[in-house]
């Protein structure tokens, strides 16, 4: 795995401490974590970021794709770091969420037939219960 510097210079992103932080810290956290659990654990760790840096941040990495948006349906973005395109599969009873790797292992997955769109993208949201749920 690439270190987090080098992460940030391919994605063609100035390498600066708070991205640097905000990185190791979803890293460490692993998963699928809203701004507040990364603000929490930053404040932890002594390295507090105000709320619109950490957005602005956030924002900045994601659209660089060195992050990913969670989508799990309305409420909070949640982020995750992970380089391979994939879906999300939520319990609806303990709200776990779980990656559901992509048929086709890439961006948009999915392309409607409508003739001219440029789809960049396509989100696909399971829901049900999980393993653990679903034994109870």
């Amino acid at each position: 795995m690439i270190d987090t510097a080098q992460r940030l210079r391919e994605a063609g992103l100035r390498v600066t401490r708070r991205r640097m932080a905000i990185l190791r810290t979803l890293d460490t956290l692993g998963g699928h974590r809203t701004a507040d659990e990364l603000a929490t654990a930053l404040d932890n760790a002594g390295e507090p970021v105000p709320r619109a840096s950490l957005y602005h941040a956030l924002g900045s990495l994601a659209d660089a794709g060195v992050l990913m948006v969670a989508d799990a349906g309305p409420g909070v973005a949640r982020y995750e770091t992970g380089a391979d395109w994939h879906h999300h599969f939520v319990c609806r009873r303990c709200g776990a969420i779980i990656d559901v790797p992509c048929a086709v292992g890439r961006q948009p997955c999915l392309e409607p037939e409508l003739p001219g769109l440029v789809v960049e993208e396509a989100q696909v949201i399971y829901r049900g219960l999980c393993a653990s749920c679903a034994s109870r």
